[in-house]
């Protein structure tokens, strides 16, 4: 009888088994002893079958590799942004820390009230459901992501239902805090989502994620869909409550001056890898990665006067799919050689809070 169940089988056919391996622990992954340290993302991994793997013609899986490997930490109170070309991997990494897609292979830690670090990606439903009171996000379209069906006090009140917070007349008083919070009165909590602006759909939005007193939330580009009118103004508020509540954020964008204005520290994302990682002075003053330069060298400069110098890459980005050999922004990189085309580069650490992923960059 074979030592294979019939599932197993089924997925060797396809390509997509797993030998299964020993539950690695935070203490095998050495975490910063960092008292403030709330989730460490290490070798996070979120691979799509795109083709190939069928069980009749036994043909070869092809692989879109929109996450390959990303590490980086986040910690009370701070702000990480991602920031990288549309495409990247940035809005699948968000679902896949918090789980809404099941990554590959990776890990991701979170410290839980007691003190203890979990490993998200080894718990299952039930314990999932428990972990998210302290995991929200807020999704870059909010027409999108509020049910047209319901009032925005629904919508807010929904989680505190579900997670038998409340009830009754205190259901209702949390969830009118929870409006004043954002900015939203009283008589907007029976409208429907057709009946506000954009900016007060993201305000909804925000206040559902807040319900639950989360200590971490994920923005995945909050205000992109914004008018520039009324984008300051929820960054503002994004702040304002970050401060109040403590909260932790990974704010995801492609516009760098939003990133430069909110974050602490900043991770670049090219073609699902984080290329440096750093603090945004560090980022913004002394990046050391090809890419990184380019990206910063298309800010627009408000000084006349100042004639920038713009780093123009050449082509576009490879297909994550079929990824070029070596380093992944070698057919774009200004500075390539041949060591490039060969060997993945390797991480390296400029200072205690800035890395970089590239075979050209000193320590000095």
């Amino acid at each position: 009888m074979s030592e294979f169940s019939f599932w197993d089988r089924v997925k060797k056919k396809l390509g997509i088994y797993k030998e299964p391996k020993e539950v690695e622990t935070a203490e095998a992954f050495e975490l910063p002893d960092d008292p403030n340290l709330l989730i460490a993302v290490r070798n996070l991994k979120k691979h799509f079958l795109v083709a190939g793997g069928g069980l009749i013609f036994n043909r070869t899986p092809i692989f879109l590799k929109a996450v390959d490997g990303i590490s980086f930490d986040v910690r009370k109170g701070e702000t990480v942004g991602i920031v990288g070309e549309s495409g990247c991997g940035k809005s699948t990494a968000a679902r896949a820390i918090l789980q809404l897609l099941k990554p590959t292979s990776g890990h991701v830690f979170f410290r839980t009230e007691s003190g203890e670090f979990v490993d998200l990606v080894g718990l299952d439903k039930k314990e999932l459901r428990d972990m998210r009171r302290q995991m929200q996000i807020v999704f870059q379209d909010p027409s999108a992501s509020l049910n047209p069906r319901m009032t925005a006090f629904d919508i807010i009140s929904e989680p505190l239902i579900i997670h038998n917070v409340a009830s009754g007349d205190e259901l209702k008083i949390r969830t009118i805090e929870l409006m004043e919070k954002v900015g939203l009165m009283i008589h907007h909590a029976f409208r429907f989502p057709h009946e506000f602006s954009g900016g007060q759909k993201q305000r909804v939005g925000i206040a559902r994620a807040l319900a639950l007193n989360p200590e971490f939330v994920i923005l995945d580009e909050p205000v992109s869909a914004l008018d520039v009118s009324v984008r300051a103004a929820v960054l503002m508020l994004l702040r304002d409550l970050q401060r109040e509540f403590n909260l932790a954020y990974i704010f995801i964008a492609h516009d760098l001056s939003v990133i430069r204005m909110i974050s602490d520290t900043v991770c670049v994302m090219y073609l699902g890898r984080l290329v440096e990682v750093g603090t945004v002075e560090e980022i913004f003053e002394d990046m050391r990665h090809p890419y990184t330069r380019a990206l910063i060298s298309a800010i627009p400069i408000p000084d006349p006067t100042v004639k920038p110098e713009r780093i123009f890459l050449e082509g576009d980005p490879p297909s994550p799919v079929a990824p070029p050999p070596g380093c992944n922004f070698h057919p774009r990189c200004p500075i390539a050689t041949s060591i490039c085309t060969q060997e993945e580069p390797p991480r390296i650490q400029v200072s205690p809070t800035h890395f970089v992923e590239c075979h050209h960059v000193t320590t000095k």
